[in-house]
C-alpha cells in the first residue's frame, strides 16, 4: 500500500516529502513546474506502543511500521487535458492507493502561487476537478469496448458497464467517487478502472511557522471542506519540519519543545496517512526484536500471519493473542499465559489494532 503526496506547484509538498524521508536531497527550484519523475520513500510509522513492549523483552531491535510515500510532480489546471506534463503525472496518481494532498494556508511574497493569489478550497478545486475530468475520460475511453461486450450476455460486462454508468452520473455532477456508497464487487470494479477520484484522500494544511497548531482562518476552512466528505485534515509547517529533520535527536526534542510541540507533526502525518490507506498494526515481541506489522483493518488471523512469510498463512494452525494491557499487568508472557490471558484464536479471527501474537503453523 502507498500515498501519493499531490498538491499544486509550490504549496511546499517537495519540502514536506523531503523531511518526511529524511531526505538530504535539493529542494526544488521555486518555478511552477519542478518534479517531473516521482520520488519514492519508505517512512516509519511512529507508536509509542513499541517502547512500552520492547521494555518487557529488552530486544536487540525494535522495528516500526511503515508506510510508502510517492512524491508526485505539481498538477496544474489543464492537467487532464496534457498541461505541464498532466498525463504523466495523473497516471502516477492512478497507481497509489490513497492521495496526500498538500494545501498552501501560508502567505509568503517570495514563494509565487502558481495562481497569484492563496486560496486553499480553489487549490483543491483545481485538483478535484482535473482528477474527476480524468476518470472521465477513462471511462470514455474504454465504454464503448465494455457496452459491445455486455451486448452479448456477457454477466461481468454488464456489471461492468452499470459501475460506469454510475461513474459518469457522479462525475457529470462534479461529485467525487469516493463520495458514493459502492458495494464490494462494485468497488472492485471502481479499483479495476482506475479511478482516482474514488482514492481515499488526507489533506495537509502547509502551515507558517505563528500557526502550527493550524487554527488560522484558512486551515478552518479546509477542515470545513474536509468534514463534508468525512476527510480528515493534518496542519503541519514543512519549513519548520524539514528543518527539525535535520538535526540530531537532542536538538530536535529542544527546538520542539521551544514552538509547543510534544513530537514533530510529521509523526501525527504517518500515523493519519496510515489510518487513511485504511491500515493497522499488530505486533511480533521477542528477545530478537519488537516489531510492528501492517495489515489492512479487518485482516484475519492467516491473513495477518502471510505478511510474516507466505507459508505461515498457507499452513496456518493458530494464533496466540495477548493485549499490551495484559503485557503491562502480568510483565512476562509466561505470568500472562498462567493467569489464562493468553487467547487462542483460530482462522476466522479478525485481529485488532495492537495484539500482540505468535503463529503456529505447518507446512
Amino acid at each position: 500500500m502507498e500515498a501519493g503526496i499531490v498538491g499544486l506547484p509550490n504549496v511546499g509538498k517537495s519540502t514536506l516529502f523531503n523531511a518526511l524521508t529524511s531526505s538530504q536531497a535539493a529542494q526544488s527550484a521555486n518555478y511552477p513546474f519542478c518534479t517531473i519523475e516521482p520520488n519514492e520513500g519508505i517512512v516509519p510509522v511512529p507508536d509509542g506502543r513499541l517502547a512500552r513492549i520492547a521494555k518487557y523483552f529488552n530486544p536487540q531491535k525494535i522495528l516500526p511500521a511503515a508506510l510508502k510515500l510517492v512524491d508526485i510532480a505539481g498538477i496544474v489546471k489543464g492537467a487532464s487535458e496534457g498541461e505541464g506534463l498532466g498525463n504523466k503525472f495523473l497516471s502516477h496518481i492512478r497507481e497509489v492507493d490513497a492521495v496526500l494532498q498538500v494545501v498552501r494556508c501560508f502567505e509568503d511574497a517570495d514563494v509565487t502561487h502558481v495562481s497569484g493569489r492563496v486560496d486553499p478550497l480553489a487549490d483543491i478545486d483545481v485538483i478535484e476537478t482535473e482528477l474527476m475530468l480524468a476518470d472521465l475520460q477513462t471511462i470514455e475511453n474504454s465504454r464503448a469496448k465494455a457496452e459491445r461486450t455486455a451486448r452479448t450476455g456477457d454477466k461481468e460486462a454488464k456489471e461492468r458497464v452499470a459501475v460506469m454508468q454510475k461513474c459518469m452520473a457522479a462525475l457529470d455532477q462534479l461529485t467525487p467517487l469516493r463520495k458514493l456508497d459502492w458495494d464490494p464487487a462494485e468497488k472492485k470494479i471502481v479499483d479495476g478502472l482506475g479511478m482516482m477520484t474514488a482514492k481515499p484522500v488526507l489533506y495537509i494544511a502547509n502551515v507558517d511557522e505563528n500557526d502550527i497548531a493550524g487554527e488560522g482562518p484558512l486551515v478552518t476552512r479546509v477542515r470545513e471542506y474536509a468534514a463534508q466528505s468525512g476527510a480528515s485534515v493534518v496542519p503541519v509547517c514543512a519549513k519548520l519540519e524539514s528543518e527539525i529533520a535535520e538535526l540530531e535527536q537532542a536538538d530536535r526534542i529542544e527546538m520542539l519543545e521551544s514552538v509547543g510541540l510534544s513530537e514533530p507533526a510529521l509523526a501525527v502525518l504517518a500515523r493519519a496517512a496510515y489510518q487513511t490507506l485504511g491500515l493497522q498494526s499488530y505486533f511480533t515481541a521477542g528477545p530478537k526484536e519488537v516489531r510492528a506489522w501492517t495489515i489492512p483493518i479487518g485482516a484475519t488471523a492467516p491473513q495477518a500471519a502471510g505478511v510474516i512469510h507466505s507459508d505461515f498463512e498457507r499452513g496456518f494452525i493458530r494464533a496466540e493473542v495477548y493485549t499490551l494491557d495484559d503485557l503491562e499487568a502480568y510483565q512476562t508472557e509466561a505470568a500472562i499465559r498462567q493467569a489464562g490471558k493468553l487467547r487462542v484464536e483460530g482462522k476466522a479471527y479478525v485481529l485488532k489494532d495492537g495484539d500482540i501474537c505468535h503463529f503456529l503453523f505447518n507446512v
